[in-house]
């Protein structure tokens, strides 16, 4: 294949930041949707998008879209797919996952055994014969229906790429990787700017920040379902993208100012073994220190941070006095730039401070808020971030 399209899920709020990452991977975007992003490439583009991408969830190669109301259309459309094309003869294939969304086809299993049955029928004609071993690599596949239109991809990440690897112990309620991550692009910080998490938990923020600033790969370190798939992409082709990765890891050419705080001496603990786990941990200084105590003879810095809300507080006193505390550290710190994921509805009321701007994110089904307190700009700065959405 000449020419590959792929689809990169996101969470919702964030198509804007990926849609950013993979023009700066030099793609061209065909489609943004609500949580996903669609762009093409050449046979690097699976690869490089796997490895170099910080905030998707995978990497879905398209195998094709088409409109279906009723099962017999559904599996007829699946039958005339070149499913040779994709898969050998030995291939291990499955629909992983399927969902529906305000569409006729509602059920999930039926959706999978109609497409399942569709391709085995397919590759009957074509490989002649009438029992597949299924001995070989797998290939499993996603099926997303919405509005009674299908769209088919195989799933060349296997393990969501959120997992880089690095987070083997972790704290209650943490942000995954690719939102972290996410989150920091959304704002202005750069390196050679102090950025502090004052609940950082299992470190994920701090972490994310450090690996941006060092220029690493968040998938550098892994390896994906894809890298088995010969007959598609070239064991050449992921040994390029590998090595890129490996040469665009760079030492900052600014000093990197990333502090990482918790309550819990424990879960600094934490915190210290996956930043050495990422390899991150020379960039990030982690205490064991309360928001209540923020307090800094710096100017110009950046909060961002997934404080506790109803999720992790049960007692709304509780959660009231600690906004209330967060609201009192940032006047002691009026030239920094803040920003908040949080649940909490009312946390703009309890900080005393209308967020300068407030973005709307689905954290899983979780609907959170990102609240951003835009502090003044340093004099004399030059640049600002490319990643900003």
């Amino acid at each position: 294949m000449d020419k590959y399209e792929v689809i990169a899920p996101c969470h919702f709020g964030m198509e804007a930041v990926l849609k950013r990452e993979v023009m700066d991977l030099g793609y061209k975007i065909t489609n943004v949707d609500n949580g996903k992003v669609t762009f093409e490439g050449g046979e690097g583009v699976i690869a490089r998008a796997n490895i170099f991408l910080r905030t998707t969830e995978r990497i879905l190669l398209k195998v094709k879209s088409f409109h279906a109301e009723t099962f017999d259309e559904l599996f007829e459309s699946c039958k005339n797919i070149p499913w040779e094309q994709y898969l050998p003869e030995d291939a291990k294939f499955w629909v992983a996952k399927a969902n529906s969304v305000g569409s006729k086809l509602f059920s999930p299993s039926d959706i999978q055994k109609i497409i399942k049955k569709a391709i085995v029928e397919r590759m009957k004609l074509k490989y002649h014969t009438e029992w597949f071993s299924e001995s070989g690599v797998s290939y499993p596949l996603r099926v997303s229906i919405i509005k009674n239109e299908v769209t088919i991809g195989l799933d060349t990440t296997g393990t969501s790429l959120h997992k880089r690897g690095y987070r083997k112990y972790t704290a209650p309620a943490p942000v995954t990787e690719t939102l972290a991550a996410a989150l920091i692009m959304l704002t202005p910080w750069r390196t050679g700017r102090i950025l502090v998490d004052p609940f950082c938990g299992s470190g994920t923020v701090p972490i994310e920040a450090a690996m941006l600033s060092a220029n690493m790969a968040p998938g550098m370190k892994r390896k994906f379902t894809a890298g088995e798939w010969t007959n598609l992409i070239s064991g050449k082709t992921w040994k390029e993208a590998y090595t890129e990765a490996g040469d665009k890891l760079s030492e900052p050419s600014e000093e990197i100012w990333i502090q990482g705080y918790d309550l819990d001496p424990e879960i600094i603990r934490m915190a210290r073994r996956n930043a050495g786990l990422a390899g991150v941990d020379r960039y990030i200084h982690f205490q064991n220190r309360d928001i209540a105590d923020f307090n800094t003879h710096k100017k110009y810095g950046f909060v961002i941070s997934n404080p506790p809300y109803g999720e992790r507080i049960s007692d709304k006193s509780e959660m009231t006095k600690l906004y209330q505390t967060i609201g009192e550290a940032m006047k002691r710190a009026d030239t920094w730039s803040y920003y908040f994921l949080s649940g909490f509805e009312e946390a703009e009321k309890y900080i005393g401070k209308k967020a300068s701007k407030n973005r709307k994110i689905y954290n899983g089904m979780l609907k959170t808020y990102f609240y951003q307190y835009m502090g003044p700009k340093p004099p004399n700065l030059k640049g600002t971030s490319s990643v900003r959405a």
